[in-house]
């Protein structure tokens, strides 16, 4: 019987101790999320699965052309991925099929020739001004995504961290690259 017992704790010590690493983790570093739906196509498809960097923004402002998961802002149960397009202070104009990002008044035209294919077309007419904390954000598969220009502007308290590495499917394993460029006009 005290054998049994000895046994039993020496159990529980090592599912306390892997309770004590696993949980932080999950909840304050890292967290999974499968992609639903088809607006972060071709980049991420539906079922993807991604490991969600929670940590990098508490060190850093998020960037121009990484992809994030926020609560959505009208169901904040919800979990919705985009990439972002404005960062704030900005103001983004969509016009012609085209993203312009005014900075300071200076028009540059967003090159997003490194994640979208040439014949994505941007739908929409609009012209909207970032303010503090505020963010941007469309979906890569630009004619079918629920993204800013429905729901409008993203505020930063919903960011929940950015897409940091794909797991699934395993013939797609990467950490996504984020290089986005802006022309001068």
């Amino acid at each position: 019987m005290k054998k049994t017992l000895i046994f039993i704790w020496e159990i529980a010590k090592i599912a306390i101790i892997a309770l004590a690493i696993v949980i932080p983790i999950r909840y304050f570093l890292f967290q999974p999320f499968f992609v639903r739906g088809q607006s972060m196509e071709p980049n991420f498809g539906n079922g993807d699965y991604l490991i969600v960097d929670e940590i990098s923004y508490r060190f850093r402002e998020p960037e121009r052309g990484e992809v994030i998961v926020f609560k959505s802002p009208h169901d904040s149960s919800q979990r919705l991925i985009k990439r972002i397009v404005g960062l704030p202070g900005e103001r983004i104009e969509i016009k012609d099929n085209k993203v312009a990002v005014y900075k300071d008044d200076v028009l540059q035209v967003l090159d997003e020739s490194e994640y979208l294919p040439s014949d994505f077309k941007t739908d929409g007419d609009m012209q909207i001004v970032l303010g503090q904390d505020q963010y941007f954000v469309l979906g890569d598969n630009r004619g079918f995504s629920y993204d800013s220009r429905r729901f409008g502007i993203l505020d930063k308290e919903s960011i929940i961290g950015r897409a940091f590495l794909r797991v699934w499917p395993f013939t797609k394993f990467e950490t996504p690259d984020y290089s986005v460029e802006i022309i001068d006009i």
